[in-house]
């Protein structure tokens, strides 16, 4: 009895031990999700500038090629960035968004070229897929990190498009809804077409006075177009992050929940074995009273 009450108490400790954790846990995911969140929306300004400023670079120039090769037969070498997860106990994260991105680039017309995967977890199953991957890039540890990951990957595909490997980039992450879901989320990052460039050059100015851009547009276009990018790529990676936390969140939620149930289950048995022995030990002294008075009056 001693022997199974010991273990249901081991077990009791381990698993307040294991709560403690999953508290942890849950906090620092939930402060996370803040942090990237609020990311994400100072970003609202900076890309009304930097649209802004490519509106006026375009007013000025027109429409130009930046990169869209012509013809209606040309199939162009696709390329994909996709945000994973380095960690685990994100539930389906990084399958939901492996899965979107493999299905929408096979309905496209051309060729899968390259894949920048990023994270461990993300890199592992498209390397399962046979695609070719352009090696893994570390998920950013804080808001801080984002950066840096966003200017090598701007190398990267910028590489990659002058040695003519790939014309068309795909961007795919998860994006964070209410509460603690996501949704896998999709745009094309280049090239940036005709289309794109008009409804950018038909954009109201907010004010009276129309802007002029001095020494001409082209140089500073491109600067501009950069900085349309980075922010595209920037706000994909917080929102990832943000997705990612809130799927961890998920998970530690439900793993509190069978932790606490699990608890109840084992605090019952031990209050019963408990309860078990002292019905016992009251059993005992109440037989071994009944035979000392038997002894006493002989019938």
């Amino acid at each position: 009895m001693s022997g199974t009450t010991e273990s249901l108490t081991r077990k009791i400790a381990g698993a307040k031990d294991l709560e403690a954790v999953v508290r942890s846990m849950k906090a620092l995911a939930a402060s996370s999700i803040g942090q990237y969140s609020r990311a994400v929306h100072s970003l609202d300004e900076y890309y009304r500038t930097v649209e802004l400023a490519l509106a006026a670079c375009l007013r000025q120039n027109g429409p130009t090629n930046l990169g869209q090769k012509k013809g209606p037969q040309h199939r162009q070498a696709l390329g994909a960035i996709v945000f994973g997860s380095d960690q685990g106990l994100v539930g389906r994260f990084n399958e939901a968004i492996v899965e979107f991105a493999l299905h929408t680039l096979k309905a496209l017309p051309g060729p899968i070229a390259k894949i920048w995967p990023i994270g461990e977890r993300a890199h592992s199953l498209m390397t399962d897929t046979g695609l070719a991957t352009a090696g893994m890039l570390t998920v950013p540890s804080s808001v801080n990190a984002i950066t840096a990951l966003v200017g090598q990957i701007l190398i990267e595909i910028e590489a990659a498009s002058e040695r003519g490997e790939v014309e068309e980039v795909y961007l795919f992450h998860n994006h964070p809804k209410s509460g603690s879901t996501y949704e896998p989320a999709c745009k094309r990052l280049l090239p940036l077409d005709l289309a794109w460039q008009q409804q950018l050059a038909a954009m109201p100015w907010p004010t009276k006075t129309l802007p002029e851009v001095i020494g001409g547009a082209t140089s500073p276009l491109r600067a501009f177009i950069r900085g349309y990018l980075f922010v595209l790529l920037f706000q994909a990676c917080a929102e990832s992050l943000a997705s990612e936390n809130a799927s961890r969140l998920a998970a530690m939620q439900r793993a509190e929940k069978n932790i606490d149930e699990i608890l109840e289950t084992l605090n019952r048995q031990l209050h019963r074995i408990r309860q078990e022995s002292i019905d016992e030990e009251l059993f005992d002294v109440i037989s071994g009273y009944e035979a000392l008075t038997d002894g006493r009056h002989p019938a």
